[in-house]
């Protein structure tokens, strides 16, 4: 009998371990989506959620790493301005998520932890072209992902929130275009 208590620990203290492993090797969006699925709620919305918050804090992040490595003033200016309107835009996400029972990454997905980790390694005109390069491509991108749920959302909250925010984007589109033709 002890022995098969023993080994009936055992066999669970390795399930245990498994379970929670498997978790901790999962990136902060994939665990938001996990619990989204479990709530039983529109999928369409959950997804725009997740990707909105981990978008916006890679664009803090990057907005950060500009702010200390760009050489010009205008990409500074830009990395500043990154900072100041994804912070608030993060914090209106938040808010709104939570108010509606949506799990949103707290920290940033592999993909975007991977940009950050790219761009920290350059400097002064290499990261100017390549961080411009980056807000050039992650704003398009953007603009039609918030476009898209600014249409088709099933919460009227979170259309809200798209369309309110779509305007931003498409000014920070403008803005970086600008920079990469006088970078050129």
């Amino acid at each position: 009998m002890k022995k098969l208590s023993l080994i009936l620990f055992f066999l669970v203290s390795v399930w245990t371990a498994q379970s929670c492993n498997s978790t901790e090797n999962k990136d902060s969006a994939e665990q938001a989506e996990e619990a989204n699925e479990a709530k039983d709620m529109p999928e369409d919305d959950s997804e725009f959620a997740i990707k909105a918050a981990s978008g916006g804090l890679m664009e803090v992040e990057l907005g950060k790493l500009a702010e200390q490595k760009a050489q010009s003033k205008q990409v500074k200016d830009f990395g500043a301005m990154m900072v100041a309107d994804h912070s608030k835009a993060n914090e209106e996400l938040k808010t709104l998520a939570a108010s509606k029972n949506i799990s949103i990454p707290a920290t940033l997905s592999e993909d975007h932890q991977k940009h950050v980790d790219d761009l920290s390694k350059l400097s002064g005109a290499e990261f100017d072209k390549e961080y411009v390069r980056l807000m050039v491509d992650d704003h398009k991108e953007d603009i039609d992902l918030f476009k898209e749920a600014s249409f088709d959302a099933k919460d009227p909250d979170i259309k809200a929130f798209a369309g309110k925010t779509l305007p931003t984007l498409q000014k920070h589109y403008d803005a970086v275009k600008a920079i990469q033709s006088s970078l050129q």
